[in-house]
């Protein structure tokens, strides 16, 4: 595969995410759509990279991620990807993922952090 092949593979893989992601919130989903919210920053991120013509490193850590694509992020957006790190958790620990439904079932965490993490979406595409 070509660069721009690759690049474009992570593109659609975040939109396909990010489709999901906005499904899963209408099924009442939350912990999957806000584990698929992390994909699509994930992928968006390593598509970055590639870009950049380096490889994707093999972690899940958004704001590491964000600094190997070499993107200038503020304390602010730091602190919002640190926090949508978490969303991407190990499925054979049953006592973190109800902690974690629990925490994303609420209304006002719902209502912040889907618009936080669009607004990141949006402004890594624009990166594009």
């Amino acid at each position: 595969m070509s660069q721009n092949e690759v690049v474009q593979y992570w593109l659609v893989s975040a939109k396909e995410a990010q489709k999901t992601a906005e499904d899963s919130l209408v099924d009442k989903h939350y912990d999957w759509a806000f584990f698929l919210f992390h994909l699509t920053i994930e992928k968006l991120l390593k598509g970055l990279i590639v870009k950049q013509d380096k490889t994707p490193l093999p972690i899940h850590d958004l704001p590491k991620l964000a600094k190997y694509a070499g993107l200038t992020i503020t304390e602010v957006q730091r602190a919002v990807l640190k926090e949508i790190t978490t969303y991407n958790i190990k499925a054979r620990y049953d006592d973190y993922k109800r902690r974690f439904y629990k925490k994303v079932s609420k209304k006002e965490y719902q209502e912040q952090w889907v618009h936080a993490c669009r607004e990141i979406i949006i402004w890594l595409q624009n990166e594009y």
